[in-house]
């Protein structure tokens, strides 16, 4: 696979099984046994490694006070109280 192109045709297989070829397993750092979290996101197919997606989780509320509880925010949004 070229560096500069990052797509590649990949066939459905029998029970939904999806081969991901060498190379783009290798472009994208895939290895075996990596659990990966698999989404739709606008009609298109998203799949991307579970410690990528915990990374940008901690990423996007690390400026989250400690002493703010989003848990009991949402169990007082949803009027669960």
């Amino acid at each position: 696979m070229n560096q500069l192109s990052k797509s590649v045709e990949v066939h459905l297989g029998r029970q939904g099984r999806l081969v991901i070829s060498a190379a783009l397993r290798q472009l994208l750092g895939f290895e075996e046994g990596d659990k990966l979290v698999a989404r739709e996101e606008s009609g298109r197919l998203v799949l991307e490694k579970q410690a990528m997606v915990k990374q940008r989780l901690k990423a996007r509320f690390a400026r989250v006070s400690k002493a703010r509880s989003l848990a009991d925010e949402l169990i007082t949004e949803r009027g669960w109280a």
